[in-house]
């Protein structure tokens, strides 16, 4: 399976957790392909909107190119929504961080499998209120 169809299918995976527990969710077809800043999937649930881009890895470590984040930022700033990265590694739970919370390196941003990150569960529970 390819690097691509692995990503699309961690993608898939949380589309299907948030209509599970009453969220609407779509994926952005061509996110980082687009000419504009598009996220990997648009959630709402009627009175909170997330912008998502995720993330899934083998290692301790899961890197984001800087202009991944900026155009997340910049895309939820438009739509109204929260910027947030949705990270899983080696078939783990879904974690997941405010965009302005990543941790930056010189050459990009990190998440790292100790990441301080809230759940799925309490994420959907309090969107605005518990993101790190």
């Amino acid at each position: 399976m390819s690097r691509k169809s692995k990503g699309i299918n961690a993608e898939r995976e949380l589309i299907h957790l948030f209509w599970a527990n009453g969220w609407a969710a779509t994926r952005v077809a061509g996110s980082g392909a687009s000419r504009y800043p598009t996220p990997d999937i648009i959630a709402g649930n009627g009175t909170a909107k997330l912008a998502v881009e995720c993330k899934s890895g083998k290692g301790d470590y899961i890197y984001l190119e800087k202009p991944e984040i900026e155009n997340l930022k910049k895309f939820s700033k438009i739509f109204g929504a929260e910027p947030v990265v949705g990270a899983r590694f080696s078939n783990n739970n879904w974690f997941f961080v405010m965009a302005d919370n990543l941790r930056e390196t010189e050459n990009n941003f990190v998440v790292t499998r100790e990441e301080s990150g809230i759940s799925f569960e309490l994420l959907i529970k309090h969107p605005r209120t518990s993101l790190p």
